[in-house]
């Protein structure tokens, strides 16, 4: 006799009677045509609908959620403005969503300590806006800044052009308000630079909504610098290009932002923007500078040199912040540009040694000739965070087939050279199989019970970021690298 599975309205109805005694009508989302806007996340060839859609007004009322949701054993998935790259919030079946975009308010901003507290929806730009007057800025400043909530840059542990001198946004928090699945409300950290016990915050950043809701960040703001200028310069090959990356640090150079992009990433920005970057160039590396005026103005003719030396051309240095603005913009459009050369585009995120860029970015070549799709390289070179972007049509199975196992190539390239999955995009769904490649059996198992320490029903945001071992028994099954198969103790299936 087999079980009779309950209804998707006899599921709804089961959480829906209870919470409408706490949560307005209008802040839950049931409707299927309604639910179609939280099916996925930027990554959009994974979706799915969840059973419903929760947009809570107060921190009681996440607690509250927290705790129905725990009790009724009913899978909840924290959501902030979308613009995850790797279906990490991505809803699960029969899951409830739960949308923190009207946690949009900054609470304080803090002159004297130079901090900020505010609510996890709020935008990533709008927190230097708002500083910008106290003549202070917040550091990390991904691409979709314009659009992206702190809290998901928590849960990704994002970066930007900046993180290179600044660091990630872990380095850039200081406290951390959460709620746990069980409803119980922590403050891990503090407002002071250091806190006793454990560094909470660093395990939280980057999480992926594993552990726990994130309600409220006090973030560091820093002081706009005195002096800031870009250099924007073009090489005529690959290598040259990497080898001035390498020579700028080991100088003791270390820039607020040090990118690369490769001659078909270049024409389509400069397509789109018009922003004077030379397009005849095999690359163009981005350098920008800051601090006093003299410190800028004597490492800004130490890098010169540098690059002459290695027959950079069409040097360009900014004379103020409107050029500066027009350069770094246009890098910023790097993604929206390649939108303009196919109908999809699986934008990449691995980090790798400096010393790799050169090999891996020729490999990389080799692989799109091979798959026979077009790749656009676009480097945080300074940290050796890599973004190519594979442009394919999803309409095509074909292609989209081989824009995915080009992806998944591109992974274990950075895993052989000494790198890692990701640099700031996180693992979410799109790279779970390579986290079985990354790491061993008893490094997964240590995942899963810091999981379990915070969420002992696996009931925050399943099945993403930390693989099963039975799930990396089976992705082993199917795949044999150089004639070796990776933990050979596992069981097969």
């Amino acid at each position: 006799m087999c079980d009779v599975q309950p209804t998707r309205e006899q599921q709804l109805q089961r959480i829906l009677t209870p919470l409408q005694r706490f949560i307005k009508a209008e802040n839950i989302v049931t409707s299927v045509e309604a639910l179609r806007a939280y099916e996925c996340d930027a990554f959009t060839t994974m979706r799915q609908l969840p059973l419903l859609t929760v947009l809570p007004d107060t921190i009681e009322q996440v607690q509250q959620i927290m705790r129905l949701c725990y009790e009724l054993d009913i899978s909840v998935v924290a959501r902030g403005a979308g613009t995850g790259l790797t279906a990490g919030s991505m809803p699960v079946e029969n899951g409830l969503l739960l949308s923190m975009t009207k946690f949009d308010r900054i609470l304080d901003i803090d002159i004297a300590n130079k901090t900020a507290l505010i609510e996890p929806g709020v935008r990533n730009l709008a927190v230097t806006q708002a500083a910008a007057p106290y003549n202070l800025y917040f550091a990390p400043d991904p691409s979709s800044q314009l659009a992206c909530s702190v809290g998901g840059n928590v849960a990704e542990n994002a970066g930007g052009i900046h993180c290179l001198k600044y660091g990630l946004t872990v380095h850039n928090i200081l406290e951390l308000d959460v709620i746990t699945i069980e409803g119980e409300r922590l403050t891990l950290g503090g407002a002071s630079l250091d806190a006793a016990g454990y560094d909470l915050t660093a395990l939280f950043a980057g999480s992926e909504g594993l552990l726990g809701v994130i309600v409220g960040i006090r973030v560091k703001l820093l002081a706009k610098p005195a002096s800031a200028r870009v250099l924007l310069c073009g090489f005529a090959s690959i290598e040259n290009a990497s080898h001035a990356i390498a020579q700028i640090i080991s100088a003791g150079i270390i820039p607020a932002g040090l990118e690369m992009i490769d001659h078909t990433g270049i024409n389509a920005i400069e397509e789109l923007m018009h922003a004077g970057y030379p397009v005849d160039a095999a690359a163009v590396l981005i350098c920008e500078l800051d601090g006093s005026v003299d410190e800028v103005e004597d490492e800004l003719t130490r890098v010169i040199s540098l690059l002459e030396a290695l027959d950079a051309t069409n040097i360009q240095i900014s004379n103020n912040e409107e050029e500066k603005t027009r350069i770094w913009a246009a890098r910023k459009a790097a993604f929206p540009a390649m939108a303009r050369l196919a109908p999809d585009n699986y934008i990449m995120d691995g980090t790798i040694p400096r010393r790799a860029l050169a090999d891996v970015w020729q490999r990389i070549n080799q692989l799109a000739d091979e798959y026979q799709l077009l790749v656009v390289n676009v480097f945080h070179a300074g940290d050796g965070n890599m973004h190519p972007s594979i442009l394919f049509d999803a309409m095509d199975a074909n292609q989209h087939h081989r824009a995915e196992e080009l992806g998944t190539r591109i992974l274990e390239l950075c895993i052989e050279v000494g790198g890692t999955i990701s640099g700031e995009h996180g693992i979410g769904l799109e790279k779970i199989n390579q986290m079985c490649l990354q790491f061993t059996e008893a490094e997964l198992q240590q995942f899963h019970d810091v999981k379990a320490a915070f969420d002992a029903k696996n009931l925050l945001n399943p099945g993403k970021q930390i693989p099963t071992l039975a799930r990396c028994a089976e992705f082993h099954a199917m795949h044999v690298h150089q004639g070796e198969m990776p933990f050979p103790h596992l069981e097969r299936f």
